[in-house]
């Protein structure tokens, strides 16, 4: 099905099974700043999986690039057997390893104990998004740097690896040096194009002179910035021939970590195009003759061949195809295309749990940064029959993982369809990819053979019938209305109200989100599309304070195109005809917003807990809780319970 997808490719001395490349992420899975067992689970689980190149996570080369207290360190030669350890097991599943060589210049995220990080940059130009200001690399520094990528690459290659990737994208170092609106340097590295450019030839050189010839040597650049202040299409292309004669393959992708705006791009949500970057990566593969990789948004097999079919690349990341399902490449070679659990590019679990230090996983597939826990999935030691109560997302994962130990598993699901709040999610604009999650939790239900019953509301009745050994309850949730003060004949609705297209909202619109995540922002694109004016008040400092950062900076820029007003600090206190009452979260003092005619309430939800008190009473079997109806929280939190609580029966 995929003939472009799964031709082998030779890099320099190296060739690749096939064009199915894991990009360079950080997974905040290692602990000392070398490999670890819970690294090479990970990356293990990819090899075996089909995997034709991993590009390993980041690795600092010199004591001034840490820029997590979590990342890998290749600056002493404690880090050579790691490495090997993890090079081994990749080989040995018919994969190939390279490094990433790296040193992020002002974009230092975090410094250990909690001070202010300390950083260094060709000249002093402050980073917007981390609020840090460098110090200007001396010449001194520069060259201890440049020798350190040679230190790093060259244990990278005594630990078995195949080849090594500076990093040049997001406006790192190196790119930092390119960017003549970021380096005034008036030295050797600064002012003409080829001395923002001798910085990386060192490098290179450097690098060249250290490792065993054959050892890959590749380039990542960011091919637009999509930063007013950062390097464009044109300017990285000159840079990406110049360099191309030193180099054995350049890596493209898009944005940089600078700013807001270009950050999206390290990671982008549902809500940018697939395959987005493949026409510039096309450009680059006309203007130069080494091979030419590229990401950015390839989450499907069938968007990989068609970039590989246009020669607009010769390798595609699918870095988060591949978080999904490990087994997506063997899955596709097999023509098992219905079998992936395709990527819906939510951000929540992968690029969102290293913004919150924790390992990477996926809402999707909780063994993901967690295979040494859930990665083998064990018969179980005595058949039970199962009922399931509820099936939404935690209530059909459920299901998925206990029919696939062996027991008798019926799910029942009280409406028509499966799916739960995911059904209603796939509405908020921009969200309808969320859909995907059911779709792909459907085919998993099909594949594991699980009895499914729509229509039916478990009670207590129905359980003395079926006189099930387990239960799981996944019953879910609704719409929490707070006790605020109400008077006149302002119209109160809830989110759900307005998903379901159940009222007709008025022209002057304030949404109450003390949640401050997904809905909050997407009913007010909503309604604000829809031709209202829309206020949104958020109990937090920000909205959309509690969803991954790339997906809020991309929901509050189309929020402020559309002339949405955002008041934060405000919690709910009443309404009456025409006006909204709110309070000053820090101050307690009162807002007052006049002029409305609608108030839509995302005030969170309540958990359905009307079976489980029910069983308290009359049932003595074995019961579990899973989700919303436990607590009111997110699809990742319910698919993890669901797979924890299943993996155990």
């Amino acid at each position: 099905m995929f003939p472009h997808l799964f031709e082998p490719i030779t890099i320099g001395s190296v060739t690749i099974r096939n064009r199915i490349l894991s990009t360079g992420h950080d997974t905040v899975l290692p602990t000392d700043g070398t490999v670890n067992d819970e690294l090479i689970a990970y990356h293990e689980a990819r090899a075996a999986g089909g995997v034709g190149l991993i590009v390993l996570q980041v690795s600092g080369v010199h004591e001034t690039a840490g820029y997590t207290t979590h990342m890998l360190m290749a600056t002493e030669d404690r880090s050579i057997e790691g490495y090997r350890r993890l090079a081994d097991v990749v080989r040995g599943h018919g994969a190939t390893l390279f490094g990433q060589l790296f040193h992020p210049g002002r974009e230092i995220v975090e410094a250990a104990g909690g001070m202010a990080p300390i950083a260094y940059a060709p000249s002093m130009s402050p980073s917007e998004r981390f609020l840090v200001t460098p110090r200007p690399l001396s010449v001194k520094l520069i060259r201890e740097i440049v020798e350190g990528f040679g230190d790093a690459a060259r244990r990278m290659a005594k630990g078995g690896l195949d080849g090594a990737e500076i990093v040049a994208s997001h406006g790192y170092l190196p790119a930092q040096f390119y960017n003549e609106r970021i380096n005034k340097r008036t030295d050797g590295y600064g002012g003409s194009f080829e001395n923002r450019l001798r910085f990386t030839r060192e490098v290179i050189a450097d690098i060249r002179g250290k490792v065993p010839a054959g050892f890959v040597v590749g380039l990542r650049i960011s091919g637009n910035e999509i930063d007013p202040d950062g390097m464009s299409e044109d300017e990285n292309l000159a840079i990406i021939e110049a360099l191309a004669p030193e180099l054995d393959y350049v890596n493209v992708i898009a944005g940089t970590s600078a700013t807001a705006a270009g950050a999206v791009h390290i990671v982008p949500p549902m809500t940018v195009k697939t395959a987005y970057i493949a026409p510039y990566a096309g450009l680059v593969k006309s203007r130069v003759s080494i091979p030419v990789f590229v990401a950015g948004r390839i989450n499907q097999p069938q968007e990989a061949e068609a970039v590989l079919a246009a020669g607009q690349a010769d390798m595609c990341g699918m870095t988060r195809a591949m978080i999904s399902d490990p087994d997506m490449p063997n899955k596709a070679r097999e023509g098992r295309v219905d079998d992936i659990r395709a990527c819906i590019g939510c951000n929540q679990a992968c690029i969102g749990h290293f913004q919150k230090g924790v390992p990477i996983s996926c809402i999707q597939h909780p063994a993901t940064g967690r295979e040494l826990e859930f990665g083998t999935l064990r018969p179980a030691r005595k058949r039970k029959r199962v009922l399931i109560a509820g099936g939404g997302p935690g209530g059909m994962k459920a299901a998925v993982i206990a029919a696939s130990r062996g027991h008798d598993v019926t799910l029942y699901e009280a409406s028509s369809r499966l799916g739960g709040q995911a059904l209603l999610a796939q509405l908020l604009p921009g969200r309808a990819e969320f859909g995907g999650l059911i779709t792909n939790l459907q085919r998993e239900l099909e594949l594991a053979q699980v009895r499914v019953v729509k229509g039916v509301r478990v009670d207590c009745g129905l359980i003395e019938a079926e006189r099930p050994e387990a239960i799981i309850l996944a019953t879910g949730a609704s719409p929490y209305r707070p006790d605020f003060v109400q008077d006149g004949d302002i119209q109160v609705v809830d989110a759900w109200q307005v998903l379901k297209g159940e009222v007709t909202v008025g022209t002057s619109v304030l949404v109450a989100d003390w949640r401050c995540d997904w809905i909050g922002l997407g009913i007010a694109e909503k309604l604000a599309r829809q031709g209202s004016a829309v206020k949104l008040a958020v109990s937090s400092e920000m909205a959309g304070k509690s969803i991954p950062s790339y997906v809020r900076f991309t929901s509050i820029a189309t929020l402020h195109r559309l002339g949405v007003e955002i008041i934060d600090y405000a919690r709910l206190y009443g309404c009456d005809t025409g006006t909204v009452y709110l309070q000053h979260t820090a101050s307690g003092e009162p807002i007052i917003v006049e002029g409305i005619d609608t108030l839509v309430l995302c005030q969170g939800h309540t958990p359905d807990m009307a079976l489980s008190e029910a069983l308290e009473e009359d049932y003595e079997g074995e019961q579990h809780m899973i989700g919303d109806c436990f607590i009111p929280r997110t699809a990742e939190e319910a698919i993890y319970e669901a797979v924890k609580v299943a993996s155990a029966l």
